[in-house]
């Protein structure tokens, strides 16, 4: 492996380690993710949290292999973006809630830039030598 795939190999694999920890706390504790389901989607909200922890399942594993790593690493660039609104209902829903959990829940909103900078950094270096 050269250097240039080993420094972009550690960094994938975080990413993968935080979509996959996303991607279990769904199924491990499904309420919070249940509370922030935007209203305008139709059906059970746990069946959009089980969906959503499915597909960040997939999409870590699709990063976490150098085959699949750059298609993997867009997908987490567009999960990231569709998760904000939910990002959004969680603050404003957690308005009256203590001051510490309010700055968690609006901390959310401008991290998800970040996120999907990293995912497409991800991309952008995956399959390169």
């Amino acid at each position: 492996m050269t250097e240039t795939a080993r420094s972009s190999h550690a960094p994938a694999l975080r990413l993968s380690a935080l979509l996959a920890a996303a991607g279990v706390m769904h199924f491990v504790a499904p309420k919070p993710f249940d509370a922030i389901v935007p209203r305008a989607l139709p059906g059970d909200p746990r069946s959009w949290t089980h969906l959503s922890g499915i597909a960040e399942l997939a999409v870590a594993a699709a990063v976490a292999t150098p085959s699949t790593r750059r298609l993997g690493a867009l997908a987490a660039a567009a999960l990231f973006t569709a998760v904000f609104p939910a990002n959004v209902r969680m603050a404003r829903d957690w308005k009256s809630k203590p001051r510490p959990l309010r700055l968690a829940a609006q901390a959310r909103l401008p991290l998800q830039v970040p996120l999907i900078l990293w995912a497409l950094w991800v991309a952008r270096k995956a399959g390169q030598p």
